[in-house]
């Protein structure tokens, strides 16, 4: 028998428990496809039957909107494969937008839209390859090259039936065709709140779908937190987990990646049960994430989750390795949360007994009514309705919108005037100099942001939630950079020097770190007036030197001179400063007598040239009126 690696292993086993988990978890569960409505408008011969198209899980559909356009079948490469030659072919010429039509095969079906976007289409129609109910058309593997193109695509598509698909073509054939393509009904609106759900997960290392996780909830939180405080949604957020086979339940596999004896599992982040993180790990931030919601909507402040899931992705990510519940627990401080209340709901992770909160979750994932199963992360769902599409900030705002009904949206969905005021209660829980009146807290359209700031000039370093610090050259300006800095009888020293670009030096005469500066004795440690005949005095922040008779201290020599010089070195001295002054006068005399010569000699230089212009202009002059008195005498 061969041996199987541990990261193969564990792989098998979390396909193997995902599988047990569909198969007696989801007797009545079933995967829903979410469709638009497709109207024929012209010819009038099709326009008696509405058809329908299955909304792609990738670009941006318009959720309760319509759009009415042309059919447009390329005569080359109708798989949509390639790129298009031309420049945007399909690009509308007239007032109708253009809708290609594609056939199914090949490739990826983002892939094609893509395509079809880059060609100028403003919609991709799918034709099935066989007669079937409609699926989904998925983005491809992430593991696939398509991650360059994928999160780009920002038109709508679906798949339609092949007989549909087949009588388009036809009609093609013989005059243009033109489609309107519905979406009002695919985002239902029950009354006037919006139900959403998001499924996510604490981990950080599971490749690009964790990234557009986390992206996405950092940049939806702020229309999330304004709809939530307005009272317009109602969000949740859920977490996927599995269950360990009992006869795993003691192996080594499950023992990392399970909590309460097995029942409730996460994969291992690095798929590699020797390193990292364990998927226990995630098990239990998940359940706190879910904790935290539940203990803050019980004291109205639902919306504070988003701040915790951002903040908890930058300050305890796996990729920096300090995912642990250490930080999860300074977090949860720097946001004012109840910690005793949030362990409360996570009761005990070794117990052997089921975790309501974690019960709950597993019995969510499986269908019920009109939504699908939840078997991949992420997935939105808004009123109960699996929601179709990138998870990108403006395409769910608008399924959202479309949630409400008719007249009855919030502000926030008519206009980009965005106003969250996270910062104006306990400073959003970023850092602040109180002293100076400086934060860290940003209020953006994305909410509140810790950041460090830059004030007047000097820029602030550090991670935004507990520690910032001035930097550069300006930043002395500013509470001394936050060095030791002390003022005795009128003289200020500081630590804070503008020759460095950070951090604190105690100035010369001083010693220590920074922080805190003391005062050396120069005297005493014989750094200075060591001349013979000197006296040393100490004083704060430097010293004095004298020395012994009518002499003079020279600091920089440290040595003693003669205050009074004899009578001879007088006539040297004043003898010298004599011949200087003459040399000086005599040369200034000599250069202002150059500088006049030359002047003169440009100047008469200049009028010579000019002077032969001003004789030519007068001998013509003259010319021109002698030249008619010979001509009078000739006659």
């Amino acid at each position: 028998m061969g041996f199987i690696s541990s990261k193969n292993l564990c792989r098998s086993l979390a396909s193997l428990v995902v599988s047990i988990l569909v198969l007696t978890s989801s007797v009545d569960g079933r995967f829903v496809v979410e469709k638009n409505g497709i109207r024929v408008i012209h010819p009038p011969s099709m326009n008696s039957k509405q058809y329908d198209g299955a909304i792609a899980n990738f670009g941006v559909p318009n959720y309760g909107g319509s759009m009415v356009g042309s059919v447009v079948y390329p005569d080359a490469d109708a798989l949509g494969c390639s790129t298009f030659d031309g420049d945007q072919p399909f690009k509308s010429k007239d007032n109708l937008p253009n809708i290609l039509l594609l056939d199914r095969g090949e490739c990826y079906f983002a892939l094609k839209t893509w395509n079809g976007q880059q060609a100028g289409a403003a919609a991709v129609l799918v034709i099935d390859s066989v007669d079937e109910p409609l699926i989904t058309m998925d983005a491809p593997e992430e593991t696939s090259a398509a991650g360059d193109y994928v999160e780009k695509i920002g038109i709508p598509s679906a798949l339609i039936q092949r007989s549909f698909g087949e009588s388009l073509k036809v009609a093609l054939k013989t005059g243009d065709v033109v489609l309107k393509l519905d979406w009002s009904d695919s985002m239902p609106n029950p009354d006037a709140r919006v139900e959403y759900e998001l499924w996510t997960n604490s981990n950080d290392e599971c490749g690009p779908r964790c990234d557009e996780q986390m992206d996405f909830v950092k940049n939806f939180k702020g229309h999330a937190q304004i709809l939530e405080k307005g009272g317009y949604t109602q969000f949740t957020p859920h977490y996927i987990t599995w269950y360990c086979p009992k006869p795993f339940i003691k192996s080594s596999q499950c023992l990392s990646q399970c909590i309460n004896n097995g029942r409730y599992c996460a994969p291992d982040p690095e798929q590699d049960f020797g390193v990292g993180f364990d998927g226990k790990d995630v098990v239990f931030e998940n359940l706190r994430q879910i904790c935290v919601h539940r203990v803050a909507n019980e004291s109205n402040r639902s919306w504070v989750w988003w701040d915790y899931v951002t903040d908890f992705h930058i300050r305890c990510s796996m990729k920096a390795k300090t995912y642990s519940k250490t930080c999860a627990e300074d977090v949860m401080k720097s946001l004012d949360l109840p910690m005793e209340k949030i362990n409360k709901c996570m009761g005990d992770p070794e117990a052997d007994v089921e975790n309501e909160v974690l019960k709950m979750e597993q019995d969510s994932q499986v269908g019920r009514g009109t939504r699908g199963d939840v078997t991949i992360l992420p997935t939105l769902v808004v009123n109960n309705v699996q929601y179709r599409g990138k998870l990108e900030r403006t395409a769910v705002l608008k399924a959202l919108c479309a949630g409400f009904k008719e007249t009855t949206e919030p502000r926030l969905c008519l206009t980009a005037d965005l106003e969250t005021n996270e910062c104006l209660k306990r400073n959003g829980g970023c850092w602040m100099d109180s002293t100076n009146n400086i934060s860290a807290c940003q209020d953006t359209f994305r909410g509140r942001v810790c950041e460090c700031p830059s004030v007047n000039g000097v820029q602030y370093n550090g991670d935004g939630y507990t520690r910032c610090e001035a930097v550069g050259p300006a930043r002395c300006t500013i509470n001394d950079g936050g060095c030791w800095s002390e003022t005795r009888d009128g003289r200020k020293f500081s630590a804070c020097s503008e020759f460095y670009q950070s951090g604190c030096h105690c100035p010369p005469g001083f010693h220590g770190d920074g922080q805190t500066c003391e005062d050396i004795d120069e005297c005493k440690e014989k750094q200075a007036c060591q001349c013979n005949g000197c006296t040393c005095k100490n004083k704060w922040g430097g010293y004095d030197c004298k020395c012994g008779g009518n002499k003079l201290y020279m600091m920089e020599q440290d040595t003693c001179i003669e205050r009074n010089a004899s009578k001879f070195g007088w006539f040297v001295t004043f003898l010298v400063l004599g011949i200087v002054s003459a040399a000086g006068i005599a040369g200034y005399v000599f250069y202002k007598y150059r500088l006049r010569s030359y002047m003169d000699s440009e100047i008469m230089s200049i009028m010579s040239q000019y002077m032969p212009l001003d004789g030519q202009q007068n001998n013509q002059v003259v010319h021109h009126e002698a030249e008619p008195l010979r001509q009078g005498s000739a006659v």
